[in-house]
């Protein structure tokens, strides 16, 4: 679906489908139960799922939800759009940012970080979640895909701690 998304040059449309139909499917998983249930036909599954992917999607997304159903494939539909995403976001340089404080920052303050971390990534955008996490004292740990970077006062006196306990009493 990637590369088919970038041939007929509708990675947007294709992007925000998957996002939107991930979203549904999460809320309420009636759908995916009724693909993955073994004592319904598979031509059902295939008549009820092209009946509602036509009306609610573009042609190329509806076909490649219908390919998930004649492969026996539906139950895989959640991964498989996770990594599409995933896909799309490398390809389009959005960033997803995991930003942790003691107290909730107001929205300059979100504004800076964000602002910090375009200076200092490859990304030209970028999907923030700010949480909450009173046990960090004080500081902020940002994780992006696998790095981590930690400035909370907890992890501060962690270090300390390992210090202190590495010095050898004489």
């Amino acid at each position: 679906m990637f590369e088919l998304s970038l041939e007929e040059k509708k990675e947007d449309l294709l992007f925000e489908e998957a996002k939107t139909f991930l979203e549904v499917i999460k809320k309420d998983d009636e759908l995916v139960k009724f693909m993955k249930h073994p004592k319904i036909v598979k031509e059902d599954k295939i008549k009820t799922g092209k009946n509602i992917f036509d009306k609610h999607f573009s042609k190329e997304f509806a076909g490649f939800l219908l390919v998930l159903v004649q492969k026996d494939r539906f139950s895989e539909v959640e991964k498989t759009l996770e990594y599409f995403i995933g896909r799309m976001k490398e390809y389009k340089k959005i960033g997803v940012a995991f930003v942790y404080t003691a107290t909730a920052l107001s929205d300059v303050q979100k504004e800076k970080v964000e602002k910090r971390l375009l200076e200092t990534a490859d990304f030209e955008t970028f999907e923030m979640n700010y949480t909450v996490d009173e046990s960090l004292l004080g500081g902020m740990v940002i994780r992006i895909g696998d790095r981590v970077v930690d400035t909370s006062i907890k992890n501060k006196l962690r270090e300390l701690s390992k210090q202190l306990s590495a010095l050898q009493v004489g």
